[in-house]
């Protein structure tokens, strides 16, 4: 019987089939594109089966392939925490490689959707491989395939500056974050063997090592910044709302859903699995760095008005909520407290494979709205509902969930979250007990902003009439973008209804990781309820939850429609206008208009009303013209004056480039000298 890392290792190779198939019936468009991605989405699949197996089993396999350096094979492993992650990974590609089969094909006939097809297999096949691997230099080779993989799909569009620009910012980032990652496992490997060889590169030895503490702050310092770097947490964030948007939307939906997973991953690997024990400071400056980016993330996304980017920013607010999760998992376990570690940690790594679904699909509907509009710009949009009512059901599905209201997923999430930190008893250091209650605080300060955020998103591009200069015949997507949106859709209601359940199987990489089992506690009354720490102080069950939802709805329709006439029709209140025009509605800049009066302080905002010249009188303007720029102010306080300072060295370095070859002469001749007096 095949076991499940052969089976996984088995649809790594399948990404490479629809690459032959790019060589082999490349001419045809359509089948090349039917065919390739069908096999991703099957691959996919696979994968996500050897996932639920391997956490299933709760037995961790190796595999060792002669592959890498002479002496340094690579080393695999799958256990309980590396094939939860492959289901994250597995299930958000199939959906999205299902959803890929109409999207690609609806691209303009002169894209290179040969090169999209390859990078794209490529690209999946190496984030599972960063799950599988066991050993520094493979999982380096995999980390920096998917970064070079990811790069060329965010230059698909490669005839645009701002694409080019996105996607040089985004390979500095992720090389800055490499090399950061690298020298991280080199502490740990010449920790392991004294720094006299790279036999202990392995992460076997390396959990089988006894790190000093100062090694170990400073190897997990180093692959926190390395793995912050790639998952956008603030202030390593400046790459994530450039290069998201640019991508196509199934590559976006890809980044956003399960690439930035690949660095939580790391995290946890490094300091749960491989480092183990760890000081309080640890989590807290993890869980500090949470909260700043759960809630800049949403303020900078409510300021927004293109449709992608304010996605791309919504994920820098996920990602703080999953770091919260494990920051207090860390500050937990320090303090033993397993139960609570336990309930911190599954809070995180649920609210990880929530993030994945939901963002998912708002990704996909985004791509399905720009493809029948050709606009990101949410100005532009209006009254969609009517011509995409699919999408539009669908978007609204992520819009709830995203926004942590039930029955959908998010909502349970964070809800674990709010548990951890109500729940926790009083910690003996004097910052933990402000640091607690205030995280709490901040976390119900996003969840209410991220509601505001969705309910301007959906209303502005669904609702009311359209906004745009000229108006657009938008067409609803095809079946296999609305297949791929329907089953991400799905998996948000399933994971909100039956959380009970998907604890119970997650369980045993909380009993790896933090010493303990969360089920002593959840499953006291059975599947239908999810009982955290203590049955009597808090539970939730979302079976009666949607059960409650869908009786009032029912009961408010058959009462609004059991006699005609209850529900009437009116023209719309006018103010006083005679002619409503759709411009007077409430646009994004507008509605984001009051949390600029409140946060403006927060970012680098610029605002000017310009009158039309042949103005007579300001209380009667003939034409004005608005203009609103929003900047991040981490950009200005950390990469501006960097870039600025490279560039002045730079031009300082080329003042050496005189084009004789005698100067250069000279350059070796004084070299020489000067090596030779320090000799």
């Amino acid at each position: 019987m095949i076991t499940p890392i052969e089976l996984s290792i088995f649809s790594a190779i399948a990404f490479a089939i629809p690459i032959l198939f790019v060589i082999v019936i490349g001419n045809s468009r359509r089948l090349l594109i039917c065919i390739s991605f069908s096999v991703s989405a099957l691959a996919s699949l696979i994968n996500v089966a050897a996932g639920i197996m391997a956490v299933s089993n709760g037995e961790a396999q190796h595999l060792i392939l002669p592959l890498g350096l002479p002496a340094l094979p690579f080393h695999l492993r799958l256990d309980e925490l590396s094939g939860f992650f492959l289901v994250v990974v597995g299930l958000l590609s199939f959906f999205v490689s299902i959803y890929s089969i109409g999207y690609v094909s609806g691209l303009a006939t002169g894209k290179p959707v040969k090169r999209l097809i390859v990078f794209y297999n490529i690209f999946i096949a190496a984030m599972f491989m960063v799950c599988l691997a066991d050993d520094a230099l493979f999982f380096l080779v995999a980390w920096e395939v998917m970064a070079a993989a990811s790069y060329f799909l965010v230059m698909f569009e490669d005839e645009h500056s701002e694409n080019r620009r996105a996607a040089y910012l985004y390979m500095v980032m992720a090389h800055i974050g490499a090399v950061l990652i690298l020298l991280s496992f080199g502490v740990l490997a010449g920790v392991t063997t004294g720094f006299e060889s790279f036999t202990g590169y392995t992460f076997d030895a390396m959990r089988e090592a006894n790190i000093p503490p100062k090694w170990a702050a400073v190897a997990f310092l180093l692959s926190f910044c390395g793995f912050a770097a790639k998952a956008g947490v603030i202030p390593f964030h400046v790459w994530l709302p450039e290069a998201h948007p640019v991508a196509p939307s199934n590559v976006s939906a890809l980044m956003s859903g399960v690439m930035l997973k690949t660095a939580i991953y790391g995290i946890i690997r490094i300091t749960f699995d491989i480092i183990r024990v760890f000081p309080w400071w640890w989590g807290t400056m993890v869980l500090v760095l949470g909260l700043i980016s759960a809630v800049m993330g949403v303020l900078y996304a409510l300021m927004q008005h293109d449709l992608k980017k304010l996605l791309a920013y919504h994920s820098v607010e996920n990602i703080g909520i999953i770091l919260i999760g494990i920051g207090l998992s860390m500050i937990f376990t320090s303090f033993r407290l397993p139960l609570m570690a336990a309930l911190a940690l599954l809070a995180g790594l649920y609210h990880t494979i929530n993030h994945a679904m939901f963002k998912g699909l708002l990704f996909m509907g985004a791509g399905a709205v720009l493809h029948a509009t050709h606009e990101r710009n949410m100005d532009e949009m209006g009254g969609l509902i009517h011509q995409m009512p699919w999408t539009s059901a669908f978007f609204l599905v992520g819009c709830i969930s995203i926004s942590a209201l039930p029955p959908f997923n998010g909502f349970v999430s964070e809800w674990l979250t709010f548990q951890a930190f109500l729940l926790s008893p009083s910690l003996p250091i004097p910052m933990m007990k402000l640091l607690i209650p205030l995280g709490a605080a901040v976390l119900a300060l996003t969840g209410a902003l991220a509601a505001a955020c969705f309910v301007k998103v959906f209303g502005v591009i669904f609702l009311g009439n359209w906004r745009g200069h000229h108006h657009h015949a938008a067409v609803e997507a095809g079946w296999s973008m609305r297949i791929g949106m329907a089953l991400a859709s799905l998996t948000c209601l399933c994971l909100g209804v039956l959380p009970a359940i998907v604890l119970n199987w997650m369980d045993v990489i909380s009993e790896k990781l933090a010493n303990t089992k969360l089920i002593s506690s959840s499953g006291v009354y059975g599947w239908m309820w999810l009982t955290p720490v203590d049955p009597e102080r808090a539970s939730y069950s979302g079976p009666l939850v949607l059960i409650g939802i869908v009786a009032v709805c029912t009961i408010t329709y058959l009462l609004l429609h059991v006699k005609p006439g209850m529900i009437s029709r009116v023209p719309v209140w006018d103010c006083g206008f005679q002619k409503l025009t759709s411009r007077m509605q409430y646009n994004a800049v507008s509605f984001s208009m009051p949390f600029r009066r409140i946060f403006g302080y927060l970012f680098d905002i610029k605002e000017q009303i310009r009158l039309s010249p042949q103005q007579r009188h300001t209380a009667f303007p003939v034409k004005s013209n608005y203009y609103l720029r929003i900047r991040d102010r981490f950009w200005g306080w950390i990469y501006r004056p960097v870039i600025d300072r490279v560039v002045l060295l730079s031009r300082k370095a080329g003042l050496l480039q005189h084009g004789r070859i005698h100067v250069y002469l000279i350059y070796s001749f004084l070299t020489i000298i000067v090596l030779l007096a320090l000799l």
